[in-house]
């Protein structure tokens, strides 16, 4: 079974965003970038599969610049056996999609994997589009996948239930919190991970349906009085010159 994850290279979720002048970029300077957690979940249960007796290739791809090879080397070093990377840059989840379905008609995969959404967009859009275009079934937000006999089986929450569901291969799984337990990587998976396959792949002609009109920081929080649990006479006056009393 080839299994393909399809993951981002986002700032890490210590990062203070800082803006750049003219408001319409985050200021990528100074900041370290990583592998999407959702999607670091997924490679982790690609290679237990793998490791589980099913065989077969775990591949990684991304759609980003230059800088994201040192991202997917970090998958390689994880365990992934290969990684691709679309050549350019959007913030367009269409345009995404698309990049990502073409490798995807080109390149078939038993098992297509992303996380449950990016942490720099939150959008939750890409698996769907890609699904549609690709023609394949597509099952969000699982905590569990099996793969047995062409079909994968997944559990999801929703609403306060769990649903267990059975999908057809090929399809889209995408993977949030419970999915995997992380690896990290150690040092013979960085050692190999220079000499495995990293390919670029030219990027197709798609128009982008959406663009960064702009970007604004949340206002500052407000300052806050603490008052010790004795001094309910303070409380009194405060909630009274506010008129809340």
């Amino acid at each position: 079974m080839n299994t393909l994850i399809c993951i981002g290279h986002v700032p890490d979720t210590t990062t203070k965003i800082q803006l750049t002048p003219d408001g319409k970029q985050i200021n990528k300077e100074g900041v370290t970038f990583i592998i999407g957690p959702y999607e670091e979940y997924a490679i982790s249960r690609a290679l237990e599969l793998k490791e589980g007796g099913i065989p077969g290739k775990v591949s990684v791809i991304c759609v980003g610049g230059p800088k994201a090879d040192e991202t997917l080397r970090k998958a390689l070093a994880i365990g992934a056996d290969e990684a691709f990377r679309i050549d350019t840059e959007s913030t367009d989840s269409f345009f995404i999609a698309h990049q990502l379905a073409s490798f995807i008609k080109e390149n078939p995969f038993d098992l297509i994997m992303m996380g449950k959404e990016s942490i720099d967009r939150n959008a939750s859009e890409v698996p769907g589009m890609v699904a549609e275009l690709v023609g394949v079934p597509c099952v969000t937000f699982c905590s569990f996948l099996e793969v047995n006999n062409g079909k994968a089986t997944v559990r999801r929450e929703v609403d306060g239930q769990v649903e267990l569901l059975e999908v057809p291969l090929p399809a889209i799984i995408t993977a949030q919190k419970g999915f995997a337990e992380w690896r990290i990587a150690n040092m013979r998976g960085i050692m190999a991970a220079r000499t495995k396959p990293l390919k670029v792949i030219p990027a197709k002609e798609v128009e982008e349906k959406t663009y960064v009109v702009g970007y604004e920081l949340p206002s500052a929080k407000k300052s806050c009085t603490f008052i010790q649990p004795e001094n309910v006479g303070q409380i009194v006056n405060i909630l009274a010159e506010r008129g809340i009393l």
